[in-house]
């Protein structure tokens, strides 16, 4: 299992109001099995496997107006201090700290700039057992409309270090926590709709983006972004038969 520091992107789970339906979307998808908790307590929490390995889950939505969404969890070592932190450094309190059953405890905050991530404490769950192969979790990566508000927020909250490159109209930022990348960064183009909040948008790595992307359309699900190169490999931003937003990618290295 991967070693997941405090403050590294641990998780990633799908809210939607159609767990089995989801289920057999991703599942044909990306081959994955979903495993639905016995557990009433558990509200019907599914984790998807690829194998043997724990890679994602996805939950029922808990509010109506909640928007089926893939959610980012970062790895912390007190969920309820990190909300105060994210609180005290302009971010937003969703959900303050609350167990999940004897695997951890979570928090929802929202940076200033709207977009929403999970923290996640463990206990018997630490995180994902697999990542950056097809099939698993690769990359999470912020749009925003205010970078500069974001960097100070996440490294007041992560202790990420914000490194940007590229040229002021074309700039991209990664995330560090002690000189490791661990995500991504990137302001949202005027083309975004002004009612599109900031959000985290979660990549899977593939091992065929077209593929990937065909079967996407054949399985009722929609592409926002076309198989695209970039000097990381071929990317597609897609959408679930519920609009639920996430990225896949075959890394070129």
């Amino acid at each position: 299992m991967p070693d997941y520091k405090p403050g590294t992107p641990s998780w990633v789970d799908l809210g939607t109001p159609d767990v089995d339906a989801s289920a057999k979307f991703y599942s044909a998808l990306f081959g994955w099995t979903a495993e639905k908790a016995e557990d009433p307590a558990a509200g019907g929490y599914t984790i998807f496997k690829l194998g043997e390995d724990q890679v994602a889950g996805a939950s029922p939505l808990m509010m109506p107006e909640q928007p089926p969404a893939w959610m980012t969890y970062v790895s912390v070592e007190d969920a309820d201090a990190t909300t105060s932190i994210a609180a005290s450094s302009g971010g937003q309190v969703i959900m303050p700290g609350m167990d999940v059953l004897d695997v951890g405890r979570m928090a929802v905050i929202a940076d200033p700039t709207g977009a929403v991530i999970c923290l996640w404490q463990p206990r018997a769950h630490k995180g994902a057992d697999l990542v950056n192969a097809p099939g698993a979790l690769t990359w999470n990566e912020l749009s925003t409309r205010d970078t500069t508000a974001a960097a100070a927020f996440y490294s007041k909250v992560f202790a990420w270090e914000a490194d940007s490159k590229g040229s002021d109209e074309n700039p991209y930022t990664e995330w560090k926590l002690d000189g490791k990348t661990i995500g991504g960064m990137m302001p949202m183009g005027a083309q975004i709709p002004a009612e599109v909040p900031s959000y985290w948008l979660v990549y899977f790595a593939v091992a065929d983006t077209d593929a990937v992307v065909a079967k996407t359309e054949e399985l009722g699900g929609t592409v926002q972004v076309p198989a695209t190169d970039i000097p990381q490999g071929r990317f597609a931003v897609l959408a679930d038969p519920h609009g639920a937003t996430f990225a896949v990618i075959k890394m070129a290295f």
